[in-house]
């Protein structure tokens, strides 16, 4: 299997990779531009519009997207992030022209229809609202708001009721003409194609297609930190604990993926042995770590009761404390182990290869060959991810947010004065 592409006279990048023991072909557009994208008065608008994308062009309705696609046995659907913008589907080989059709045709030919918007405002406040109603879901959305506040980086990308209500067809159409375009758009197919064909189709259909409008001026990110609590009447807690993290394309983005692992990535984690196993002070914790083209968040993410969390907490930050001067070689060796593993199972899948290489196209110009990436991790010592994990917590304010019965967590003040880092990294324990 092998990656081609070509670039269009007008910037569009086509890529696929063909599988020949498949029968069906994941395809899509992803444009680079997502909630971080929004303007103050802008907030959910980049996901509106994803939904409104399926509400009817000047050549299908709503129906006549859906049937269109499912008469031939296919799935479509979309996605918002921070900073890209997804509108993807799933077909069998002989349906590749109609699945590119519709996809094209829902980003150069929706109407917008003001009965479907009033419609599918009230779908998304309700979302809002179901958010809102799960703690587990909602704590994220605080923990980035808190991390980098007032900044449309950290905002949740579904908006708030107040904003979703307030748009218009004519913004929703502001807002495409702006930040979609040519230059910022990758077209993908994986499966039973050929790079010939699939470039045929995307070329007819979206080979004039211009340069968005907007002037590429997006605000730089700049972690802040800082502290979240919403006290509710739960059975459990939930808690986040972060720090900045490396962006895409900087030195320690693989081992800050490493470093995740090794502290809460899986049930061989430190995390999960110690917090989970060992002391059986909560249910569920683990160790993340999210890259933005110019930033990152790194997290810690724990759930218990209330009777637990005086406990849990101090156990966590000591954990953290102790992993530079005690990482290990074979902790870092299995997590490497873990995220190959993960690298090479993802691809199994035509959609999330497809994904993939849309990604790898976006932040980086080129598809990264996996054994590169392999190269990547394993060039990576045990030295580096103890010292990286030195600069982690003792390099950033910390973020707290939490939400659940709340009296025993620590205040932020204390979560400030507990991360005690060692003044030097032993190297004895990387051997």
């Amino acid at each position: 299997m092998r990656v081609q592409t070509t670039t269009l006279a007008n910037g569009l990048i086509v890529a696929t990779e063909t599988r020949s023991h498949v029968e069906s072909v994941a395809l899509g557009l992803w444009n680079n531009s997502g909630s971080r994208h929004e303007r103050p008065d802008e907030h959910g608008i980049a996901h509106l519009l994803e939904h409104m994308a399926f509400k009817g062009t000047r050549r299908r309705s709503a129906e006549d997207i859906a049937f269109e696609i499912e008469n031939v046995g296919g799935e479509i659907n979309a996605s918002t992030s921070v900073e890209t913008t997804s509108f993807f589907a799933r077909v069998l080989k002989e349906d590749v022209g109609l699945a590119t059709d519709i996809l094209c045709d829902i980003l150069r030919d929706s109407v917008f229809d003001e009965d479907e918007l009033q419609r599918e405002k009230h779908v998304i406040v309700q979302e809002i609202g179901a958010a809102m109603d799960t703690p587990d879901d909602i704590v994220f959305d605080r923990f980035a708001e808190t991390a980098f506040q007032g900044q449309p980086v950290g905002r949740s990308v579904l908006g708030t009721r107040e904003t979703i209500e307030e748009f218009s067809s004519e913004q929703l159409r502001s807002y495409l003409d702006r930040e979609y375009g040519a230059d910022r758009m990758i077209a993908v197919a994986v499966g039973a194609v050929e790079h010939e064909d699939f470039l045929r189709e995307i070329e007819s259909r979206l080979g004039d297609l211009g340069f968005h409008s907007g002037d590429d001026t997006s605000p730089e990110a700049v972690y802040t930190g800082g502290d979240f609590r919403e006290t509710r009447s739960l059975l459990d807690a939930q808690i986040l604990i972060g720090f900045e993290g490396k962006p895409f394309l900087a030195r320690d983005f693989y081992a800050s993926q490493l470093l995740a692992t090794v502290l809460g990535g899986g049930m061989s984690s430190r995390l999960f042995q110690e917090v989970r196993e060992r002391r059986g002070l909560c249910y569920s914790v683990s160790a993340f770590h999210w890259s933005f083209s110019d930033t990152g968040l790194f997290g810690i993410h724990a759930a218990t009761g209330e009777e637990d969390i005086a406990d849990l907490v101090p156990v966590i930050l000591e954990e953290m404390m102790e992993l530079p001067n005690s990482v290990r070689k074979d902790e870092v060796d299995r997590a490497r182990a873990q995220l190959r593993a993960s690298l090479f199972m993802s691809g199994e899948s035509s959609m999330s290869r497809a994904s993939q290489i849309a990604r790898q196209l976006l932040i980086h110009g080129r598809v990264l060959p996996r054994q590169e990436i392999m190269d990547r991790l394993s060039d990576i010592s045990v030295d580096r991810v103890g010292d990286l994990a030195y600069r982690t917590f003792s390099g950033s304010a910390p973020t707290v947010a939490a939400i659940g019965p709340l009296n025993p967590l620590l205040s932020y003040d204390d979560f400030h004065s507990s991360l005690h880092m060692p003044t030097e990294i032993r190297r004895a324990a990387a051997s």
